[in-house]
Parts: structure tokens; sequence; C-alpha cells
């Protein structure tokens, strides 16, 4: 008998309550009882989101809200620029491209994020710009961007500031209001503890008005057709039902916990890590780390593919490898969604085994030693 952890940063374990409420037998969409529960998921969802704006969601992947995103707020050979510092923000840039609009990229390292003086000074250089499109976390590098600082900028100008939060929304709070912000997307595989298969689009009063004369081509995407539906507390199209009953589930769960402890805790997981990261002498890859993943260095003379196969093979345990380039040269640790402390400490216990029959030397012990110190000084 084996029990699996799931430690990536998504998919994510599934708590029972939302496994079985998603098992029950399937129900029309189009009858009052769906549309109670999509109302209900609705008041969740802009708590969420904390904003008085609707949002949207759609049977997809996150990848068709940000496709979404971005053909519902741009007309053709309109000017936008992309802040790429990993894989998916360069997945923003790909879609934009994929329409027609002229991509301006600002290269960032990997690992390291923007800086708002920076997108400033380039919205200053051209204000043709329609768009800024960046990660709040970039899941391929750990890496978060400081969203309100960088909204803050954008906000003064006639630009949007569409911002791709799938692995940062339910991890930390996002006042998308009180921020003004402008386009946030949002998926289901991350902290709201499902299965992927849902995606959710929130517009400000600036976008909503952008996308009344928007003239890229849409059809399933077309939020105006979403939003006519939203009003009848349904969707436009057939809705994943399973996973909104699943949903309703997730967000009472996190809303009962607490929206603000909830934070807390993400944080503190996060600090987790890093303290048995340090213990054992490895480095952390992201000058700016993220709180839903935590990307580590692969040591010096270690196979970092086969550290992620030998944890996966021998311990039972999942977590995710480096991305193209930094394939082999990085491995990530998820703490978003149905995680608390003792996951981190299995998770340490079984890399100090992987990390000692490969041959890297350290003091047994050292990470959870580390980890139980930082949860005394917690408590304390």
């Amino acid at each position: 008998m084996k029990k699996k952890y799931l430690l990536a940063p998504g998919p994510v374990q599934i708590p029972p309550e939302i496994l079985l409420e998603m098992a029950k037998p399937i129900i029309h969409h189009r009858t009052p009882e769906f549309e109670k529960t999509f109302a209900d998921v609705q008041v969740l969802l802009k708590e969420l989101f904390n904003t008085k704006n609707p949002v949207i969601t759609f049977a997809s992947s996150g990848t068709g809200a940000m496709e979404a995103a971005i053909v519902n707020t741009h007309s053709q050979n309109d000017e936008v620029m992309v802040i790429e510092n990993g894989k998916f923000s360069e997945r923003l840039a790909l879609i934009c491209k994929a329409f027609g609009l002229t991509t301006h990229i600002l290269k960032i390292p990997d690992g390291e994020s923007v800086s708002s003086g920076e997108i400033k000074k380039r919205l200053d250089e051209n204000k043709n710009i329609k768009s800024v499109l960046l990660e709040y976390s970039e899941t391929s590098t750990a890496t978060m961007n400081d969203i309100e600082s960088i909204a803050a900028v954008v906000s003064k100008t006639n630009a949007l500031l569409i911002v791709d939060a799938i692995t940062s929304l339910g991890v930390v709070d996002i006042p998308c209001d009180k921020w003004k912000l402008d386009v946030v997307i949002g998926g289901s595989q991350k902290s709201l503890m499902l299965p992927p298969g849902l995606s959710f689009l929130w517009l400000s009063d600036k976008a909503w008005e952008r996308a009344k004369t928007s003239t890229l081509p849409k059809f399933y995407f077309d939020i105006h057709e979403e939003l006519s539906a939203l009003k009848k507390n349904t969707t436009a199209w057939t809705p994943a039902i399973s996973l909104i009953n699943g949903l309703y589930i997730a967000l009472n769960m996190m809303k009962d916990y607490g929206w603000q402890n909830l934070y807390k805790k993400n944080v503190q997981l996060m600090k987790l890590v890093h303290a048995g990261t340090h213990a054992l002498g490895l480095e952390l890859f992201s000058k700016s780390p993220s709180v839903s993943v935590t990307a580590i260095k692969v040591p010096a003379g270690i196979d970092g593919n086969k550290l992620v196969d030998k944890l996966k093979n021998e311990q039972n345990i999942t977590i995710a490898g480096g991305q193209s380039e930094l394939k082999g040269k990085i491995f990530r640790v998820g703490t978003l969604g149905w995680i608390d402390h003792s996951d981190i400490l299995v998770f340490f216990g079984a890399l100090e085994v992987c990390l000692n029959q490969m041959g890297y030397k350290f003091a047994p012990g050292a990470s959870l030693k580390a980890i139980q110190e930082e949860l005394i000084n917690h408590a304390q």
C-alpha cells in the first residue's frame, strides 16, 4: 500500500469533502437547482476577488481565460507590452501574437521580478500601448511580481493591466478594486483545490468599457455572452457542472477558515520550505520568491531530473522539475491548496533520504529541525 503526496504547483490535492460533492449524480444545468448554486458561487467569487464586479467562469483550463482576457479587450493591430520572466508569461505573449497584436516584450531574467519604474519608463516612451500583461506569480521560476506597485503606475494611464493570477488567487490577498487592477485571471486546479477544468476572468469598469469596442474574433470566450447569461445565474454554454458544485464547497471551506487566515497560513508554509531549504545548504532560485511555489536550485553533482523521479518513484511524492532551459537545474515545491505543515515535514524527510542516496552531504535531520524551530517560533 502506498500513500501518495502531491506537492506540485498544480494540480493539487483535493479534500474529501470536495471529491464527495463532485461524485454526486449529475444534474441538468438549466434548472433552478444549478442556478441557485451558481448564484451562490458568484457571491463567493466576488469575495475572493475583493470586488463589486462580476467574475466570469469558463469551462476551460487557465489558458482559456488567458485567451479570453486578450481577445475581449483588444482590436486588430493594438500594441501591447508583455513582461516575460518565465514560461507562462511567454504564453501570454504567444497568445497576443497569435491574434495579430503588436507585441512588445520586456524581458526580465528568470528568477527576477519587474520594477514598476521600468514599466512606467516603457509606457512613457510609447503612449500607444493598450495593455501591460504579466504574471502575478510566474510558476515556472517561482517568482512574484509586485502587482500593487505596478497597478499604481498603470492605472494612471489609458493602458489596461492584465494579470495572470492563476497561482496567486486564493494564495495571497488580491484586492482587485482597491488596487485598480483591470483584468485578473484564475484557475481551478491551484489554491481552489479542484481538478483542472474551470477558469475565471474578472474585469474592472475600465476593462469592460474597452471590451465594448474590441474587434478581435471571439465566440466561445465572448464575455458579453457570458455576462448576459450570468445575469440569469447560468453560463452561456454548457458548464462543468460537477466542478462548479465542487467549487461551491471549496470556496465555503476557504471562507469558513477565514480569507486573511488563509493568506497568513500560505506565507507560513512558504517560510517553512525556505527554512528547510537553507538548513540543507540549498539555495532558492528566485530573488523575489512566490508564496505558492518555491524553486530550489539543484546542488552541484546531482541530476535534478533523477531527483524528481526518485522522489516520485521511491518516496511517492510528486513535485515539479524545471522547464525549458531550467530543466534539471531546479525543482519546484507547491504549497497551495489543501496543504499544511505536516506535508512539508514529510517532503523534507523524503528529500533528505534521496539527496543522501545521491551523494549530497549534509547533517541528517537538519531540514526537519529547522522547520520545527520555525513552527515553534511562529507559535510563540
